[in-house]
């Protein structure tokens, strides 16, 4: 699933790519130590997993990249193609919400509640209805607008979370654990769309995820235990020796799901 970048790959101050920054983060919290001294690159274009073992600090990154927790030390920074330094725009993917099956509310209520003010209880005007589906088009779920919330099924579900967070479209997409709750067939559907929006849109992707059959397919692995124990191409951090200590049940390059 590779693909070139399309800006030039990081050099000294990372001049002519748009990159994201995290340099030396320490989060604490207490007596704790959340984060220490997380650093690493992202450039745009870019997929990237991050891992590591349950606490490891994953959702604490993503909070913190997502403006939602402040850090102790270090800095989180955006630049783009043109060097220019600005606040990125991210769209965030939670983890899938459970959903009351017999919620009456439909995917055109909960987006149209989402991405403007008009009362949902009232007729859906013709723009607004014609703008979601525009949204849901893009990740191949148009014909999801008229169903239940509460009757998608997991991948479903993902997908309309994944439009919602396309609009306004992002610099910079986060998902946490996006494959929680989706089959195999849904897994591979999923990373084909991801694949798909990067390279149509060109932004960068981080993703969170414990399904390591499906690192292989991604550009680069973090391993995060609270500091980045290591990073790079998925064969080199799945066959790390840092890799197998914190996870020896899944053995030589991590192939057991």
């Amino acid at each position: 699933m590779s693909k070139p970048i399309k800006h030039q790959n990081c050099t000294t101050g990372c001049q002519g790519s748009c990159c994201l920054k995290v340099q030396d983060l320490t989060v604490v919290r207490g007596d704790e130590v959340i984060l220490d001294h997380v650093s690493f690159h992202m450039h745009c274009g870019e997929l990237i997993a991050l891992i590591g073992p349950n606490g490891a600090g994953k959702s604490s990154l993503f909070k913190s990249i997502l403006g939602q927790m402040s850090c102790n030390e270090g800095t989180i920074s955006f630049q783009t193609a043109a060097g220019e330094h600005m606040k990125p725009r991210i769209g965030y993917v939670p983890q899938s919400p459970a959903f009351d099956p017999g919620d009456p509310v439909s995917v055109l209520d909960l987006f149209s509640a989402a991405i403007s003010r008009y009362p949902i209880w009232l007729p859906t005007p013709k723009k607004l209805r014609q703008r979601v589906a525009a949204c849901l088009e893009r990740v191949n779920a148009q014909g999801l607008m008229d169903k239940r919330v509460g009757a998608l099924s997991g991948g479903e579900v993902q997908r309309v979370l994944l439009a919602m967070a396309l609009e306004p479209l992002p610099n910079i997409l986060i998902l946490d654990e996006p494959m929680s709750g989706v089959d195999e067939a849904g897994e591979r559907q999923l990373l084909k769309l991801l694949d798909e929006i990067r390279t149509n849109y060109d932004l960068s992707i981080l993703i969170s995820t414990h399904d390591f059959a499906t690192l292989k397919q991604v550009d680069k692995v973090i391993l995060l235990k609270k500091q980045v124990l290591r990073q790079g191409p998925p064969l080199l951090v799945l066959s790390s020796p840092e890799f197998k200590a914190q996870f020896p049940e899944h053995g030589k390059g991590g192939n057991a799901r």
